[in-house]
């Protein structure tokens, strides 16, 4: 299961971060025929942090609230946070952009589970 941790202080008022720029599995492998499942687990330090998930030319989530009052480099679980769940395409890119819209410095932090479909 390919994972990607994530934690990041974001500026104020700081709009499209997308940690998984670059990453190996941003774009879903074309031998995963049947697609993968994406888990993301999003939390941030404040309340003024929105999210936004695309999925290939799919819009998996509107611009919408991450949970807050989380704690600087404590890497989300299941137990804490609700996941966004999805499926995605072979070749399909995915994109998570988060934007700090309370003048703040929050510290986004993330996980993101990639596994193929069986």
């Amino acid at each position: 299961m390919p994972s990607f941790p994530v934690s990041q202080a974001l500026t104020a008022s700081q709009q499209g971060f997308n940690p998984l720029t670059g990453w190996q599995y941003e774009f879903i492998p074309m031998a995963w025929r049947k697609g993968a499942l994406v888990r993301i687990f999003g939390r941030a330090t404040t309340n003024g942090v929105r999210l936004t998930v695309f999925s290939g030319s799919q819009t998996i989530q509107q611009r919408s609230p991450v949970q807050g009052g989380g704690t600087a480099g404590v890497t989300p679980t299941v137990f804490t946070t609700p996941p966004i769940e999805f499926v995605a395409m072979p070749g399909d890119r995915l994109i998570t952009s988060f934007d700090e819209v309370l003048a703040g410095t929050p510290t986004v932090d993330a996980i993101i589970n990639v596994d193929p479909v069986p």
